[in-house]
């Protein structure tokens, strides 16, 4: 009896733990398209003459509503209305972290190279590499707060906000 106790407990932890990464992966997906999006959106107002802080405050709002979306449905399943206090409220607290901080180094990179004269090529590219490196120092604490406490396994959840898996 021992036996078979045993090893159905490996094949449950294995089988959560793919799911882990299968998660993971779809997170990632779904932040490289939301990513796209913002940088196609920073691009064009940094190459318009727009300031740092006004591009990345676009850019990041343009990604955080395409992320919701796809996000809350692919990766954690969850379909139905989203619940406000539950959903909605959280992730955007999550997110607004995320955003202000990607938001702050955009804007402070702006600023250190605004005095350096350098061609405005040059320093949207800077910029936009400070933009992209923030989002990736970000998407680790992202997804892990997003599966604690918001769409994953310690988020509440309620039979009209989640799809049987």
């Amino acid at each position: 009896m021992t036996t078979v106790t045993n090893s159905v407990r490996p094949r449950t932890a294995e089988k959560t733990r793919r799911r882990g990464w299968a998660r993971l992966a779809r997170a990632a997906t779904t932040s490289v398209a939301a990513t796209v999006l913002s940088q196609v959106v920073l691009l064009a107002v940094l190459a318009t003459g727009g300031a740092a802080a006004l591009a990345s405050t676009l850019a990041w709002a343009a990604g955080a509503v395409l992320n919701f979306l796809v996000t809350r449905r692919w990766v954690w399943g969850r379909t139905g209305r989203p619940r406000v206090r539950r959903e909605l409220l959280p992730y955007l607290a999550v997110i607004g972290l995320g955003g202000l901080a990607s938001i702050g180094l955009t804007t402070l990179a702006g600023s250190l190279l605004t005095p350096l004269g350098l061609p405005h090529f040059w320093w949207v590219v800077l910029v936009d590499g400070a933009y992209v490196g923030s989002y990736a120092l970000m998407f680790v604490v992202k997804f892990t707060l997003l599966d604690r406490f918001v769409f994953g396994r310690g988020a509440a959840r309620t039979p009209a906000t989640t799809s049987r898996s």
